[in-house]
């Protein structure tokens, strides 16, 4: 997510909730098989210390299939979603995260079975308890409402269904894929999606991933199907409905490349949309290949505020479209680097964004200066600056709290850590971590401790008192190569 058109202390109980998170999400603690096969509840959450209750134990998703039967702009619709799972306990019975949608039904494995709504979870309790290691399918019906939204007061403003003049986009970080179906909604837990979408004929449907089949039915409305093709994380997910041009072109090496812009948007972000190859050429000398099948933007015909990097389908609102050269390129610079850094490279836990957002920050700014922009080094000592108070105010890089989770810290001051990093080992060691990181880690989730490692190996020593300090210290450690750096007073009251 990019941040740049709405420029807007952790304590060490948290950071010990973190690490009881890691452990969590690493493997169970040894336990005797009898207990292992006695039928319990899966886990109502995953304990992130964010979101303590995003994401749900006891089983993992193997696939989610959504049916949208759509109708019309902000008018609710007939919805199911069917998850493929497979159990890692045996299950009593276990949840999904779900918000707000009016339930219909509920089956597992065909059979209709008990449901609970506690807040944002769906307690299913299925006919008969699930064995450990055991497949199991469950199917909810519900009704979908597209005027479901949720604020927050940092970057991220409005999220989940965005509606626009004649549809609806979707902006489901951090955990708002929950609104539009019932899912394991945790930045570590990823699938593939099939979409199935019925539209009127004078509406188009997109998604992530592939355009699988369009079949006109006889009732004159239209069925689109998607593939996501490789598993996504539920905060990247994105469906979109409207009157939408679709502009199929190439990008490097043949590169699928799927632009779908609103039909009145077509000519105006022409310019900026084209530069798409470019951007790809650019990344990727830096970073190696680009890591899906396919990529394009998603121009949003609404008043967001920020962009959103779903998964092969970046959103970039209008606006970030109709302006300066150097501001768009910002925005599509950075929503193209999370392709490789948050999309194929995910998040272990919340705590963990300033590896997604930093580096898309990161990336942005060293572009910009060379196309143009301000200057890299500039914004960099205008970040050092401003660093204790941004700790103070919103927690270090890699100790958010939730309510500043979306702050300043997480895009220029992470991005100062990356800054820091190449400072202290050199352009050249930095580039073969940042190429060994996006290599290792292709298609998985990682954490800030998997960073610092990965890093030290590179190295070839150990930079964790290094890197520790930059990202949880309570003061701003000094710049290597920049002695004459100083960090502001921090204000308070």
């Amino acid at each position: 997510m990019s941040t740049y058109r709405t420029p807007r202390r952790r304590t060490r109980l948290v950071l010990a909730a973190a690490i009881t998170v890691t452990a969590a999400l690493t493997g169970p603690v040894a336990v005797s098989r009898a207990a292992t096969d006695r039928p319990a509840p899966g886990a109502a959450g995953l304990g992130d210390p964010m979101f303590p209750l995003d994401g749900n134990g006891g089983y993992t998703v193997r696939h989610y299939t959504l049916d949208f039967d759509w109708q019309a702009p902000r008018t609710p619709f007939a919805a199911s979603t069917t998850v493929k799972a497979t159990a890692t306990q045996a299950l009593s019975r276990f949840d999904l995260d779900f918000a707000g949608n009016e339930l219909r039904s509920v089956t597992v494995n065909g059979r209709a079975a008990q449901t609970r709504r506690d807040g944002d979870e769906l307690v299913v309790t299925p006919a008969s308890p699930i064995p450990k290691g055991s497949a199991f399918t469950v199917k909810v019906g519900y009704t979908a409402d597209p005027t479901q939204v949720r604020h927050r007061d940092d970057a991220i403003e409005d999220y989940g269904w965005i509606p626009t003049p004649d549809g609806t986009v979707l902006y489901p970080q951090p955990n708002g894929a929950k609104m539009i179906f019932p899912s394991n909604d945790h930045p570590s837990r990823r699938a593939p999606v099939t979409f199935r979408v019925t539209t009127p004929a004078d509406r188009t449907a997109v998604a992530n991933g592939r355009l699988v089949d369009r079949t006109e039915r006889s009732d004159g409305r239209v069925r689109w199907t998607y593939d996501s093709e490789q598993p996504i994380a539920t905060q990247l997910v994105q469906l979109a409905i409207g009157k939408f041009t679709l502009i199929d072109s190439k990008g490097p090496g043949g590169l699928p490349l799927r632009d779908v812009v609103p039909d009145a948007l077509v000519a105006p972000t022409k310019q900026y949309r084209d530069l798409t190859p470019e951007h790809l050429t650019w990344l990727q000398e830096k970073l190696g290949p680009y890591p899906f099948n396919r990529y394009g933007v998603l121009v949003g015909d609404t008043d967001l505020g920020v962009a959103l990097e779903t998964q092969t389908l970046s959103l970039v609102p209008k606006a970030d479209l109709l302006g300066t050269k150097v501001d768009a390129e910002r925005n599509l610079v950075h929503e193209l680097t999370h392709q490789w850094l948050g999309d194929s490279v995910g998040i272990a836990t919340w705590s963990d964004l300033w590896v997604s957002e930093g580096h898309a920050r990161f990336y942005e700014r060293w572009y910009s200066e060379e196309h143009g922009g301000d200057s890299f080094e500039a914004a960099m000592k205008t970040a050092y600056e401003n660093h204790d108070q941004w700790r103070h105010d919103y927690g270090a890089p890699a100790e958010p709290t939730e309510p500043n989770l979306f702050k300043r810290m997480r895009y220029d001051g992470s991005a100062l850590v990356l800054y820091a990093l190449r400072e202290q080992v050199g352009a050249e060691t930095f580039a073969r971590i940042e190429r060994a990181w996006v290599t290792q880690y292709r298609g998985k989730t990682a954490s800030t401790a998997d960073y610092i490692r990965l890093a030290s190996k590179v190295a070839g020593h150990d930079l964790t008192g290094f890197l520790r300090p930059w990202l949880y210290g309570s003061k701003t450690p000094p710049m290597p190569g920049h002695p004459d750096w100083v960090v502001n007073p921090v204000v308070t009251g």
